[in-house]
């Protein structure tokens, strides 16, 4: 078994890990990741807090099943595509979605990248980089080649401030061409009020959010903002009463939303 030892966003990776392993345990699984089972099963960890965290469990299955309708879609078009998961932890959508061509390329903080090590071995079209996304640096490191690439960043922005977003969008648009970029965001009628109970027992915090992704236009000016897809796209999946209640505009602004915005 591996200990971890990890508290803060960080240790956030291993309760949406533990989400999406459960759900895939299911004999109804609305999603199937068969590394998260595997990992889960080989993590020395208490993850009672984030068993009992339906809010948590449920919003990191519908943004599942939303970004990978997303990357999918985004890889048929674009088959030889170099993608960037920003913030990855325990990500495993690389291994869902492989079509043989791509260029995956997984970043995260160093003490997040030293846990995921333990559990994948990643070179060639995968890789790891080992830095902070506000870090230019990591930018450098991408081999594009002219090719389209997609930056994914995914269950990290409302852990930052708006300067970090702005710092990170920056590097976007400064060194990717033919870039697309899928980005979660929070309400900000939930960032900073509201405490998902094993975000709380992490010592994690939800700081920062944006109404809608044309807000991002507003910290970069060579980023155009496309389109909002709100999770409640994909709550009817998992509990079908949301077919009716998502309509409703209050709880359909209340829910996370994935931003789409790509180079000028």
């Amino acid at each position: 078994m591996e200990k971890i030892d990890l508290t803060g966003v960080p240790e956030t990776m291993l309760q949406t890990l533990y989400a999406r392993a459960k759900e895939s345990r299911k004999s109804n699984h609305i999603i199937y990741d068969q590394k998260a089972i595997e990992i889960v099963q080989k993590l020395d960890y208490n993850f009672l807090t984030a068993d009992k965290d339906m809010t948590m469990s449920t919003g990191v299955i519908a943004r599942t099943i939303l970004l990978d309708r997303m990357v999918k879609d985004y890889i048929t078009e674009n088959a030889y595509a170099v993608i960037i998961n920003i913030a990855c932890g325990m990500d495993t959508r690389f291994y869902r979605m492989d079509n043989g061509k791509i260029t995956w390329y997984n970043l995260d903080l160093p003490e997040t990248i030293e846990v995921r090590q333990r559990f994948f071995t990643e070179n060639g079209r995968v890789s790891m980089i080992s830095a902070s996304a506000m870090d230019e640096q990591w930018a450098k490191g991408v081999d594009a080649l002219n090719r389209p690439v997609l930056i994914i960043v995914e269950g990290l922005t409302m852990y930052l401030t708006e300067q970090d977003v702005q710092t990170m969008l920056t590097i976007i648009d400064k060194h990717f061409i033919n870039a697309t970029v899928f980005m979660e965001i929070m309400s900000p009628m939930v960032a900073g009020k509201v405490e998902e109970k094993s975000i709380k027992a992490s010592n994690a915090k939800f700081t920062w959010g944006a109404k809608t992704g044309k807000e991002l236009e507003q910290l970069v000016s060579g980023l155009s903002f496309q389109i909002d897809h709100s999770l409640m796209e994909t709550m009817p999946d998992i509990y079908p009463i949301y077919k009716i209640i998502g309509r409703i505009p209050f709880i359909r602004n209340l829910s996370n939303k994935i931003a789409v915005l790509i180079k000028k």
